[in-house]
């Protein structure tokens, strides 16, 4: 019985011993993968980036089914929120409605008068602007990037860097484009840099991701009229991007420094625009 239970034992330590050599085995064979992908990506790009596109394409069918329960729950809870407030919401709207009527006779007017002057200045309008509406499928963010992928690529007619929205605000801009998915950059991603500038002064700067949650304002004139809590837009510059989209609200850190709060819940995003800007004076199609 002593012998038994002896080479019992002695079998059950040769099995922890090789268990724990495949474990180390394991651990340094990805570790060696992973140096190997970094310099491939380094080395060749956009082969890198062909067969990532490739991949989020082949899976984007899964992704997109697995992202239906998580939103149709999001949906319900949405739902149940604007019961219970629709009275009061109700309300309000009445009230906003009756100042709303108060307005009408002298904006009819006013627009009336508008439309003359510019008939008489030869005034230009905006470059014309086409949206592509795409469900969110997947956050493809990591430790060094914030990304997402949603569900519009070539056939419908995405191109990169084409500006991406929501009702309350500006997104990313799209990188990549696949045949049926997209991938994005958001406004919070350490590539990002989009034009900006405040909405009450006119002041422009640079608004640069860091991978935080608020992005920095770079490149302000140092005579700027800027108050914490001031609305930053797009300013159009470029000819990316259209002008005068809401990006979010100033923050003053610690060391002085100017931050944004996007006004989009970049966490919970689930519907999306893409914008197609157009500016056909400058002969140019993003």
């Amino acid at each position: 019985m002593v012998s038994g239970r002896s080479y019992f034992a002695k079998n059950s330590n040769i099995a922890i011993q090789w268990k724990g050599l495949v474990q180390k085995f394991y651990f340094v064979f990805f570790i060696l993968l992973s140096i190997c992908i970094i310099i491939l990506a380094k080395s060749q790009p956009l082969v890198v980036a062909s067969v990532r596109t490739s991949v989020i394409d082949t899976s984007a069918p899964v992704l997109a089914a697995l992202s239906r329960p998580v939103f149709a729950v999001q949906n319900l809870i949405a739902s149940v929120d604007e019961m219970v407030n629709l009275y009061s919401e109700n309300q309000l709207l009445i009230e906003e409605n009756k100042k709303l009527l108060a307005w009408k006779n002298s904006t009819v007017s006013l627009a009336k008068e508008n439309t003359e002057l510019r008939a008489l200045l030869n005034y230009q309008t905006e470059p014309k602007t086409e949206f592509i509406s795409a469900r969110v499928i997947a956050d493809a963010g990591a430790a060094l990037s914030r990304n997402i992928i949603v569900a519009a690529g070539a056939e419908n007619n995405a191109a990169p860097d084409m500006a991406v929205v929501t009702g309350e605000g500006l997104v990313g801009r799209v990188v990549e484009v696949g045949v049926w998915t997209s991938r994005v950059w958001l406004i919070t991603d350490a590539n990002s840099r989009i034009p900006v500038m405040i909405a009450k002064s006119g002041d422009r700067a640079v608004l640069a991701g860091d991978n935080s949650m608020e992005p920095k304002l770079l490149f302000l004139a140092k005579d700027a009229l800027v108050q914490e809590g001031d609305a930053v837009v797009t300013s159009g510059h470029g000819g990316i991007f259209p002008p005068n989209i809401p990006v979010g609200q100033i923050v003053e850190g610690a060391d002085g420094s100017l931050s944004v709060v996007p006004y989009t819940k970049l966490d919970k995003i689930n519907i999306v625009k893409l914008v197609n800007f157009r500016n056909e004076e400058l002969g140019t199609r993003n």
